[in-house]
């Protein structure tokens, strides 16, 4: 006997239950647009992956706006800068002196709970453990997706479908391939990162510059650190007992900064290959692409989650303007508009990768490195547009016209 069918309608079927995909269900719910979140994973694992954890001011405010920030605002550390670290001394960015801006540290972890929690006691609709997931009729009069939970087999028609399902997901795979483009760059190294309940060796995080490779020192509480340093591809968590991490994290920082840190037993631990990613155009018919299903940023600067939220934003005012007054406007400016942020940040990754990490053995390189960093810690203007980049840049105007 075949599973039960079950058929439905809803207004924005939204794969992905992570961060973007209930963010921008949660702001959309809050608008009157009623969605479906389709999740291939469970809850738990989804809760448990361990992410981001530096937002900028406009992520801040768009999760205000979805009304999730209650214990951001209360726990979130807010920071007026950060530091570099190269050649044995640091050089502070005074993001709010040159910009009037600030960053919050707070868990992905953290925002994922608030979301679940905030959009089931809303009574939304979110399928876990989704399986075998389709899509269907994208460039027709009306969208389908189809997946298998348990016993049933589920049929939703909706008017349009929100791709948020990360890089391996299955929404970018729909669209054509002589319609979607591809552009990537693979570095040649990765980071192995820990998280330790011991409390952060600086106040800010310190992005640090070494001949042995890059390291990162940040936190996710005032009791809680994570740590990073650049590794090779072909390492293994095995092949990095505690000891071994702390002495190495230790000989890439500044002498007054090692000679302050506090170290002690890992809680996780975990490598992650880092590339560029850009996949265009993000609309195919029905199917919005946002966050890691369209593009992947280098984790220096902090960029992933808040490309996705700043994706969430431009989608979420599309639909509502839609729903609102029928206006196809914002919609045909999506990609337009995301791909513009998502280039910048892009281009802000790669860059800061380029300064702070070590590529080769080439002398020469380093070198240029190092220059490039002390015009950075001499220059006003050099400073500035760091801070800008770091801090978020402005979104541009949504269209005026309907």
């Amino acid at each position: 006997m075949g599973n039960a069918v079950r058929t439905t309608k809803t207004q924005v079927a939204i794969i992905g239950a992570g961060p973007s995909g209930l963010l921008l269900a949660r702001l959309l719910e809050r608008s009157g647009v009623r969605t479906v979140v389709i999740e291939s994973r469970t809850r738990e694992y989804v809760e448990a992956r361990i992410r981001a954890g530096v937002l900028e001011q406009g992520t801040v405010d768009l999760l205000r706006e979805a009304g999730i920030a209650g214990r951001l605002d209360r726990d979130g550390l807010r920071h007026a800068g950060f530091e570099v670290a190269f050649g044995g001394r640091r050089h502070r960015i005074d993001i709010a002196g040159l910009t009037g801006k600030h960053v919050t540290v707070y868990g992905q972890t953290e925002i994922q709970k608030d979301l679940d929690e905030a959009h089931l006691a809303a009574g939304g609709e979110i399928h876990y453990s989704a399986q075998n997931v389709s899509l269907h009729d994208l460039r027709g009069g009306s969208a389908r997706v189809c997946f298998e939970a348990g016993e049933t087999q589920h049929d939703i028609e909706c008017d349009f479908v929100a791709g948020c399902d990360g890089f391996h997901g299955a929404s970018r795979g729909c669209i054509p391939a002589e319609v979607l483009k591809h552009h990537e760059s693979v570095h040649p190294f990765g980071w192995l990162g820990i998280l330790a309940e011991v409390p952060p060796v600086s106040d800010e995080l310190v992005y640090a510059n070494h001949p042995r490779g890059f390291a990162l020192c940040s936190m996710r509480s005032k009791s809680r650190s994570r740590y990073y340093i650049q590794c090779a591809l072909d390492q293994k968590i095995d092949d990095w007992p505690d000891d071994r991490f702390w002495e190495e994290l230790l000989t890439r920082l500044p002498p007054d900064l090692a000679g302050r840190m506090i170290t002690g037993p890992s809680i996780e631990k975990s490598i992650a290959p880092l590339r560029s990613f850009v996949a265009l155009p993000m609309r195919y018919g029905r199917l919005f692409l946002a966050g890691d299903a369209a593009h992947i940023v280098p984790p220096t600067g902090a960029k992933g989650l808040n490309l996705a939220a700043a994706d969430v934003r431009v989608l979420y005012q599309a639909l509502a303007r839609y729903y609102e007054s029928r206006s196809e406007t914002l919609l045909d400016q999506y990609s337009e508009r995301a791909l513009r942020r998502v280039w910048n940040a892009t281009r802000f990754s790669w860059w800061f990768t380029r300064l702070t990490h070590k590529f080769s053995d080439d002398e020469f390189a380093y070198r240029l490195q190092l220059a490039e960093l002390e015009y950075l810690s001499e220059s006003t203007a050099a400073s500035t547009a760091m801070a800008e980049n770091y801090v978020g840049l402005a979104f541009d105007a949504p269209a005026l016209s309907s």
